[in-house]
C-alpha cells in the first residue's frame, strides 16, 4: 500500500501475450520509476520513451486495481461479520456474504504485488540504501506507532472496555496483532527492508532474471505452507509461526511477482483465459471454505489463505488482466485526476476504516451490522466512502497527513 511512483505505459493499448511495456517515466509525488537491467538486445515491443519535455503518461490500471482492492479489503472486515455470524450459515445471504468475503482474498496478495512492482524499480534506489530507508520509514514508521496507539487505547480500551495486562500486551506486540489488520504495517517494513538487496539484484540482470526469481521465491514459500499443512494432516503438526518481526517473508515471491510481471500484457484470448481462471478459482475457494467438505488433503496443500497455491495463481491473474485491461483506460485530465487521488488515498482508507467500524459498532449497538444482510452491506458502503473521505480530507493537514 505504499504510495510510490508508478512505471507508465505507452498510449498504444494491449500487446502481445509474451511481450513488454517499458515502465520508465515519472509519475506520482515519490520519485521516478525506471527500467529494469536491460537485455541485450533492445525489445522491439517496448515503448519508446517520451520526448523530452513531454509529460509521460500515466498508467491507471495500477490505480485502479489499488480503489478496487481496498475496497475489497474494508468488504472483508465488514461482511466478514455477517459471514462469522454462526446463526446465519447455510443460508442464502450467508453464502452471498460469503462470496464478497472470500472472493477478495486476493487483495492483499495483490497490494504487495503492487508494492513490489513499484518499490523495487531501479530509480527508487538511485541513491543508495540510506537514502530509501530514510525515505520509507519515515512515512511507516510514524503511522505504524500511531495507529497500533489508537487502535489499542480507542478501540480496545475505550470503545470495547478492554484491560489487557502487561503480558498480554507484549505477546500482541511480538506477534504483530495489537488490531485487526495492523499486521501488514509489519510485513510492509519487513519488505522494505530487504527492497535495496533485491533491486540491486534484480536491476543486475534481465526481465528473466527477475521472473525467474519471483517464481522460485513463490514456488519455495507455497510449498513451505503445502508441508506444514501435510504435517498437520499426519498428525504431527509443525505450524508456522508468523510475528512482527518475520510476518514479511512468506510475501517475498508477491513482492517479487509484482516487478517481475509489471510490464507483461496478456494477449485477448490469454486475458479472458486468465480472467475466467481467477474467477474458477476464487468460486473454488468460496465453496471449499463455506461447503468444508471432507477433503483433507486438497484442504492441506491447498489452503483457503493468502499463502494458498490455488489463491497465489488467482492473485497473479488478477494483476495481470487489471495491468492489460488497464491499458486501454484513457480518463479526462479531471477525472484522471480523482483516479490518482484516490488512489493514493487507499494506505489511509486501510488505516481508518476499522476504526469508523468500531465506532458504528459502538455509536449504534442496535444495529444489525453482521445480523442483517442488507445492513451489513449499507456500512460496508458507508465504511468505505467514509474512510476515503477521512484520508483525502487528512493528506490536506500538516502533521496529520504523516500517518495517512
Amino acid at each position: 500500500m505504499s504510495s510510490p511512483s508508478q512505471p507508465r505505459v505507452g498510449p498504444s493499448g494491449t500487446v502481445g501475450p509474451s511481450r513488454t511495456v517499458d515502465p520508465s517515466g515519472t509519475v506520482g509525488p515519490s520519485g521516478t520509476v525506471g527500467p529494469s537491467g536491460a537485455p541485450a538486445t533492445p525489445d522491439p515491443t517496448a515503448v519508446p520513451p517520451a520526448a523530452p519535455g513531454a509529460r509521460p503518461a500515466r498508467h491507471y490500471g495500477l490505480d485502479v486495481l489499488r480503489v478496487v482492492a481496498i475496497c475489497g479489503v474494508v468488504a472483508i472486515h465488514v461482511v466478514g461479520t455477517y459471514v462469522a455470524n454462526d446463526d446465519r450459515r447455510g443460508s442464502r445471504n450467508w453464502w452471498i456474504a460469503t462470496a464478497i468475503d472470500i472472493g477478495a482474498i486476493w487483495t492483499v496478495p495483490v497490494f504487495v504485488m503492487i508494492s513490489g512492482a513499484l518499490v523495487l524499480a531501479p530509480r527508487v534506489h538511485r541513491d543508495g540504501p540510506a537514502a530509501f530507508y530514510r525515505k520509507r520509514f519515515v512515512r511507516i514508521i510514524p503511522a505504524l506507532i500511531a495507529w497500533h496507539l489508537i487502535y489499542l487505547l480507542v478501540v480496545r480500551m475505550l470503545l470495547r472496555g478492554e484491560e489487557p495486562s502487561a503480558k498480554a500486551l507484549t505477546q500482541l506486540l511480538i506477534d504483530g496483532r495489537i488490531y485487526t489488520a495492523l499486521y501488514f504495517l509489519w510485513l510492509i517494513a519487513g519488505l522494505y527492508v530487504v527492497a535495496p538487496v533485491l533491486a540491486a539484484f534484480l536491476a543486475a540482470g534481465d526481465e528473466r532474471r527477475a521472473r525467474t526469481t519471483a517464481a522460485v521465491a513463490m514456488g519455495w514459500i507455497l510449498a513451505a505452507f503445502m508441508i506444514a499443512g501435510v504435517a498437520n494432516l499426519n498428525g504431527t503438526p509443525r505450524p508456522i509461526h508468523l510475528g512482527a518481526w518475520t510476518m514479511w517473508w512468506p510475501y517475498v515471491g508477491y513482492f517479487l511477482a509484482g516487478w517481475a510481471l509489471v510490464r507483461v500484457r496478456l494477449g485477448g484470448w490469454r486475458t479472458v483465459l486468465a480472467a475466467l481462471l481467477a474467477t474458477a478459482l476464487l468460486a473454488e475457494a468460496v465453496w471449499r471454505w463455506g461447503a468444508r467438505p471432507d477433503l483433507p488433503v486438497a484442504q492441506a496443500l491447498f489452503p483457503v489463505s493468502y499463502l494458498g497455491a490455488s489463491v497465489a495463481v488467482a492473485a497473479v491473474c488478477v494483476f495481470l488482466v487489471a495491468l492489460t485491461l488497464g491499458d486501454r483506460l484513457r480518463p479526462s485530465p479531471r477525472i484522471g485526476g480523482w483516479l490518482v487521488r484516490l488512489s493514493d488515498a487507499s494506505f489511509g482508507v486501510f488505516l481508518v476504516h476499522l476504526l469508523l467500524l468500531a465506532l458504528i459498532q459502538w455509536a449504534a449497538p442496535g444495529l444489525a451490522i453482521g445480523e442483517s444482510l442488507s445492513v451489513t452491506l449499507v456500512t460496508c458502503v458507508a465504511v468505505t466512502v467514509g474512510s476515503f473521505a477521512v484520508s483525502l480530507a487528512a493528506a490536506r493537514v500538516p502533521y496529520l497527513r504523516a500517518i495517512f
